[in-house]
């Protein structure tokens, strides 16, 4: 079972399918990881072993009796813990309910219908609402390529868990930069799909116009099949995307020659990114070049977002606590955050989503000339863990800048937008480039990062885990 330690989920499907390796075997080899690995890291929340297993059973049994296998058949996932799964409390990172869900949300209903089998919740801060995957109820998530870093947030438990062989892939969710960010972090592929593409049910919407849920994985194709299976809206969704072709032919073909814009310039005013991520750009533009695209720097004229985004930050939390069972459980910095955003009506609410259709008319003017912009995906390294203790809301907004720097606009455009891994830095920590497309355009992307992925191959675990 060792070789499934490195396996992505395309090769696990392989796998399971051919009758080399049952379900069964593969959920029982993820849970020994889980275990042996988790303490170090704090990315899991709750682990469901005895349903997986029994889960993984069926596969094999309905496997044995002919069935035809799903595109996930076998595959082992973890879960963000603000996606509802069955028997599960929905935690959304802290203490705030403590009854467990009587059903899967969407996107867990079409994974385990695909095949997957759901192993274990992963940890977050409260609400999603920091960068950093830490809270007074968690305690700190740790990196697997430094247990003294942060893995990113708000999807970090779910980085944490990928990055270090525990699982080949896992669902997060995006409403700042909150998959690009842990994956940039961890040396894992991450795309933030188009607004409306992946179903937010049984909710409406995930912090308004800001959020949706996607997977994080090692490679680009193992992203690509995921959304294949969990992607595509329902009659309650208050955003849908357009049309689109399969994610996975897209990850399978060239992408031709493309033009791609590149800078180093942050959205947000007063933050420098720190040169390993500036090289990594210019890197990567020497790359896209040697491949053959049109690639030359420009200037995005990137829109003031603020307006639109922080009130849909300020909405969006205050809506999850007020729906959860226990508010005097939530912890003090989050109960601050929801006093301070008070201001936020159903007024202002839907002023902001005007704002937001502003913000990305503008931003999307840099694609008038190009068809792809190259940026860092965050500002600074990986922090040492710890990084919100002692601070109250607004020092923590404060220590989010660099992280959501280059991401938080993309949640306000609505476009995709993809966290690349370019391999580690001189100092042993993986660096990750964004890449942003076109409206609906998740597929260019998708061909485009393959293709680096080819050229120029990342670690699929994290060293210290790669022959654990």
């Amino acid at each position: 079972m060792d070789d499934l330690t490195t396996a992505g989920l395309a090769e696990t499907v392989r796998l399971t399918t051919s009758g080399e390796v049952t379900a069964r075997a593969v959920v029982d080899a993820a849970l020994a990881r889980i275990g042996e690995r988790d303490p170090a890291l704090n990315a899991v929340s709750q682990l469901v072993a005895d349903r997986a297993r029994a889960d993984a059973d069926r596969l094999d049994a309905a496997r044995a009796a002919g069935a035809v296998a799903g595109p996930l058949h076998g595959v082992p996932v973890v879960i963000k813990e603000e996606l509802a799964v069955e028997g599960l409390v929905t935690t959304f990172g802290g203490e705030g309910n403590s009854t467990p869900a009587a059903a899967d949300a969407e996107v867990v209903r079409r994974l385990r219908a695909a095949g997957a089998v759901v192993v274990a919740t992963t940890t977050m801060p409260e609400f999603g609402a920091w960068p950093y995957t830490e809270s007074s109820s968690r305690g700190y998530t740790r990196n697997p390529w430094d247990r003294t870093r942060t893995p990113g947030g708000s999807s970090g438990g779910t980085a944490a868990a990928v990055a270090s062989g525990m699982v080949p892939v896992g669902m997060g969710g995006d409403g700042g930069g909150s998959i690009r960010i842990p994956s940039a972090s961890c040396g894992l592929f991450g795309l933030k799909p188009q607004r409306g593409r992946v179903t937010s049910a049984p909710w409406d919407q995930l912090w308004w116009a800001l959020g949706t849920a996607g997977p994080l994985a090692r490679t680009v194709l193992d992203s690509a099949l995921v959304y294949d299976v969990v992607r595509g809206h329902t009659d309650g969704d208050r955003w849908r995307a357009g049309e689109t072709g399969s994610f996975a032919e897209a990850a399978r073909r060239e992408p031709g020659r493309l033009r791609i814009g590149w800078t180093t310039r942050p959205v947000t005013l007063g933050v420098r990114p720190d040169p390993v991520h500036v090289r990594a750009v210019h890197d990567t533009a020497r790359l896209l070049t040697d491949l053959g695209h049109d690639v030359r720097e420009v200037d995005p004229r990137y829109p003031d977002p603020t307006a639109a985004f922080v009130p849909q930050f300020f909405g969006g939390i205050r809506d999850e606590a007020d729906g959860v069972e226990h508010f005097s459980r939530l912890e003090r910095r989050t109960r601050e955050t929801y006093r301070i955003g008070s201001w936020v009506t159903p007024k202002v609410l839907e002023w902001a989503l005007r704002q937001t259709e502003k913000v990305s008319a503008r931003a999307n003017r840099v694609f008038d000339d190009v068809d792809v912009l190259l940026t860092p995906a965050v500002a600074h390294r990986p922090v040492p863990v710890g990084v919100l203790d002692g601070k109250g809301t607004v020092r923590s907004a404060l220590a989010a800048m660099p992280a959501i720097a280059y991401a938080a606009l993309w949640n306000v455009a609505g476009n995709p937008a993809a966290a690349v891994p370019c391999g580690p830095a001189a100092d042993g920590l993986p660096v990750g480039v964004q890449l942003v497309g076109r409206t609906d355009d998740e597929t260019t992307l998708l061909s485009l990062s393959a293709q680096v992925e080819a050229a120029r191959p990342w670690p699929l675990v994290a060293p210290a885990y790669a022959t654990a």
